[in-house]
């Protein structure tokens, strides 16, 4: 082999390998985000990409009204759910969709997808809407520049997901089932069973508790959990049970010993519970 034909082959392969492995890596233009967010018992995963105003005009401009769009940039919007949900009151089964919008000067549509696949909207039919909602604009002096998506107003059973991007925007609420899955787990793990962990029966009792289902029944399941390990959290709760109940002489009592077992731990945050509810009672 001649070296004249050596040294072509040689940068041949150079180029070759250049060409294939060398990349300039830079900032992207809207960078990609991925969001873990639990709501009452299910678990929601959203993956979007987000865009900035850049000085540009964006809705009925850069994103036109009354056109589908993929809530974004680059590939859709998505959100992946680990239980049924309802979206403003429509049942959604549990697992992942695209989320598009047809944004609008007074209401937007929104539109959970089958197809997660797609690149932006390019190939949407609407055949794999799962369907549509829709909802009032929202307006706000103050311009977002990078496009958003947040939960927010997060309940033990809800979360709104609200759309923000220039001066516009949208919400919609997402809805759990929560009541059921965990009465389940009360029913088989306390009513019909006897728990080994006394905490079990202080989860059932502040359920029970914060839902305002059967007091004497949560009176019940506390005062086990507070005979069988005395904690000053524990007792706290079965002071505001007794409170409910009219039961104000016990209330007093067992607030006082959660109150001075949380001194003797250093615990000031229930002292400070102990003493507000105190004076609660008296």
């Amino acid at each position: 082999m001649n070296t004249k034909y050596f040294i072509l082959l040689a940068a041949a392969f150079i180029m070759t390998a250049f060409g294939a492995n060398a990349q300039i890596q830079m900032p992207q233009a809207s960078p990609p985000a991925k969001v873990s967010q639990l709501v009452g018992l299910t678990q929601i995963s959203l993956e979007y990409s987000r865009p900035s105003v850049r000085g540009r005009k964006i809705f009925g401009e850069l994103v036109p009204y009354g056109e589908v769009w993929r809530t974004g940039a680059n590939a859709a919007t998505t959100f992946e759910f680990s239980t049924d949900v309802t979206i403003e009151g429509k049942p959604l089964p549990a697992g992942k969709y695209a989320l598009y919008s047809i944004p609008g000067k007074s209401t937007w549509t929104l539109i959970f997808y089958k197809n997660t696949s797609l690149w932006g909207a390019i190939g949407y039919d609407s055949k794999d809407d799962v369907f549509r909602v829709q909802v009032p604009a929202l307006k706000s002096k103050k311009s977002v520049e990078t496009f958003q998506v947040e939960f927010g107003d997060i309940t033990d059973s809800g979360s709104t997901v609200s759309l923000r991007w220039e001066k516009s925007g949208a919400a919609f609420r997402i809805e759990t089932e929560v009541d059921p899955i965990v009465m389940k787990q009360i029913e088989e793990q306390v009513i019909n069973n006897t728990p080994s962990n006394p905490g079990v029966y202080f989860q059932a009792a502040t359920y029970y508790f914060n839902t305002n289902k059967d007091l004497q029944k949560a009176l019940e399941w506390v005062t086990k959990s507070v005979e069988a390990d005395p904690k000053y959290w524990t007792i706290h709760l079965k002071a505001k049970i007794e409170q409910k109940l009219g039961l104000n002489e016990a209330a007093l009592k067992s607030a006082q010993t959660s109150m001075d077992m949380a001194r003797k731990e250093n615990n000031p945050d229930y002292v400070g519970l102990n003493e507000r509810l105190i004076k609660s009672i008296k």
